[in-house]
């Protein structure tokens, strides 16, 4: 368990590494999917990719939700949540919520051989904006980015 503790609670502990890779792979599967409706003649592979970095992104929101859970646990005890860390849990799991929202339109539209659905784009934008909350408040919480 000490072990497990040392890790986990490292100056850079999991939660804060891990965070960035569902955040890269969102952000980057918005510009394929921004490219897929730029160039007719590459649509298709731009859209696989956008579908793929979705995907990933999904499921790469479970260990960074499971290690922040973690890391709370850990770190406070489970102490009840105020503040920015309470906005900052409230918020990622309606970021990760968004994430595997976009992911299940484009899953069902890719199944179906349909068109995406006409309001996909602004789900995907509002995702984006959630994320980047998200990711601010983290910075705030960590002592990477001042608060104001």
């Amino acid at each position: 368990m000490e072990i497990l503790q040392t890790t986990l609670l490292a100056r850079h502990a999991q939660h804060v590494v891990l965070v960035h890779f569902p955040i890269a792979l969102f952000i980057t599967a918005l510009v394929f999917d921004i490219a897929a409706q730029c160039n007719r003649k590459r649509r298709h592979g731009l859209a696989n990719a956008a579908y793929y970095n979705l995907l990933v992104a999904a499921i790469s929101t479970i260990p960074v939700f499971a290690s922040g859970i973690l890391a709370w646990q850990l770190q406070l005890d489970g102490e009840k949540l105020r503040g920015s860390l309470l906005e900052h849990l409230a918020l990622g799991t309606v970021a990760s919520a968004m994430i595997w929202l976009t992911w299940w339109l484009r899953f069902r539209a890719r199944r179906r051989n349909e068109a995406l659905p006409k309001y996909y784009f602004a789900i995907q934008l509002a995702a984006v904006m959630f994320v980047m909350l998200t990711g601010h408040l983290g910075g705030i919480v960590s002592g990477v980015t001042l608060p104001g």
